[in-house]
């Protein structure tokens, strides 16, 4: 088996195991969203409409920022991680029995369902790459993350698959079963996980000492060694480092994980460029969608649509356009990510996808035709699920364990939902107020990349530094 990974990545004696279950572990994540989420679409337009969905992000937002976000910090600063784990994904996989028991009483869950779904994906994918992170050194997780990752991709793709050919025997509320029991396997498979890597990394401590007992997050930093030591990494990450403050007691609604974020210009920056990147993300999202919606209302009046609807034609276009991001995705997770890392680095990886971006967006402000969108949101998006998504998991592993797990959840949750929030705001302003056509988005979307490359280039520096600094154990102690 490691002989045969290592066509895909730089994968030592005895790592095959840990690699093999954690891919399996996201990948269970994976397929279990996206059976869900047919179902989402399905209650929220016959519930609220495709006007109610395009607004309901700013909720997901606020739910985010106000509730779910600071309420997983309070249980991180209390529970051991593998207790952790367990209890949020218990939680949500709950969740889905009694979604499917109010479903069969007839009671109307569109829009709650919509914000819950949004509110699980990005929680429960961030916790699984905060348990990675806390699992593998440095080295390690650069290594692995790009197997790992692909369980991410496999299970993006068979979760559709498999949702296309479960939906007609199933039915649609069925579905949520399947996919609460996917995430209560994930859950055995992250203990089974979290037993083996104590024993092999933390045989010297004593268990009251160790992850087994210890809350998540703590001031422990992963050396190369394996071991764990307590640590402030403030004045490596920090260009004028001041004194530690005292520390202060955490409550509930203290958002103690914003401000891990707001106090750390590392982590400030990571969360800048995830706001920026799902900006332009969300905006080009936009831009293809409307180009797909004009184009087949005009086949369909120009008597050129071969007997389709205009529905149809867009649900063609866009079953043709997610293979063609998933399969390149996939390729690319397999052979590209790991010797982008291995060759290039983090530095020069970070910049791969907002170059993609600025290259797309600037042939389409000049033009602005279908086949061209097509191409650079293929470009965008599948470079976004493998170079992008490993790259940005990387740089959390010389990272606190403190901060894997609170300020993580904050950047992958609230920080993206912000992007789409601005996204909308720019929409809205761009189709009412100030009508703009594709090369005005295109352009508004360049000017945002070229944002997005100086937080990568900022990000890129810092990563090394604050890497360096962990290798090297010279971090000052708690």
């Amino acid at each position: 088996m490691e002989r045969f990974l290592r066509l895909f990545t730089d994968i030592r004696k005895g790592e095959a195991p840990t690699a093999l279950l954690l891919t399996l572990n996201v990948f269970l994540i994976f397929t279990a969203y996206y059976i869900i989420k047919p179902v989402r679409e399905a209650l929220i337009l016959a519930g609220g409409g495709a006007v109610v969905k395009s607004y309901i992000s700013a909720g997901q937002a606020l739910l985010l920022l106000f509730v779910a976000v600071p309420l997983y910090g309070w249980l991180a600063s209390r529970l051991p991680r593998r207790r952790l784990i367990n209890l949020v994904t218990v939680f949500f996989a709950s969740c889905l029995a009694v979604f499917y028991v109010l479903a069969q009483a007839k009671v109307p869950l569109g829009i709650v369902f919509f914000l819950w779904v949004g509110i699980f994906n990005l929680m429960v994918v961030a916790q699984f790459w905060s348990f990675a992170n806390d699992v593998y050194t440095t080295d390690e997780g650069k290594r692995l993350f790009p197997i790992v990752a692909f369980g991410a991709s496999f299970g993006a793709v068979f979760g559709s698959f498999a949702t296309g050919r479960l939906i007609e025997p199933l039915g649609v509320y069925q579905l949520m079963l399947v996919a609460g029991a996917l995430l209560l396997v994930g859950v055995v498979l992250t203990n089974v996980v979290d037993a083996r890597e104590r024993r092999r990394t933390e045989k010297s401590r004593a268990v009251a000492a160790s992850t087994a007992e210890q809350p998540a997050a703590t001031q422990e930093i992963r050396l190369e060694s394996g071991e764990f030591k307590i640590a402030d990494l403030k004045q490596a990450m920090e260009e004028k480092p001041a004194e530690k403050p005292a520390p202060k007691k955490e409550s509930l609604g203290g958002g103690n994980a914003f401000g891990l974020v707001f106090r750390n210009q590392y982590l400030l920056l990571i969360a800048f460029l995830i706001l920026v990147l799902n900006w332009v993300n969300t905006n080009g999202e936009y831009i293809l969608g409307a180009t797909v919606a004009a184009t087949a209302n005009r086949m369909v009046a120009a008597g050129h649509a071969n007997g389709l609807s205009a529905e149809q034609i867009i649900g063609r276009f866009y079953s043709d356009f997610y293979s063609a991001v998933n399969l390149t995705g996939l390729l690319l997770q397999l052979f590209a990510v790991s010797r982008i890392l291995k060759w290039f680095g983090v530095r020069v990886a970070i910049l791969i996808l907002p170059a993609i971006s600025l290259l797309g967006y600037g042939v389409l402000a000049f033009v602005p035709v279908l086949g061209m969108i097509r191409l650079a949101k293929v470009a965008e998006n599948s470079a976004d699920y493998s170079i992008q998504s490993t790259t940005r998991n990387v740089l959390f592993l010389p990272t606190t364990r403190e901060e894997k797990y609170k300020a993580k959840q904050a950047i992958d949750s609230f920080f993206v939902r912000a992007g789409d929030v601005l996204s909308a705001a720019v929409v809205y302003v761009g189709t009412t107020l100030l009508p703009l056509a594709v090369p005005q988005f295109a352009m508004l979307n360049m000017a945002l990349v070229l944002v997005w490359l100086v937080l990568a280039v900022l990000i890129g520096r810092k990563y090394t530094q604050v890497a360096a600094a962990a290798a090297a154990g010279q971090a000052q102690p708690a």
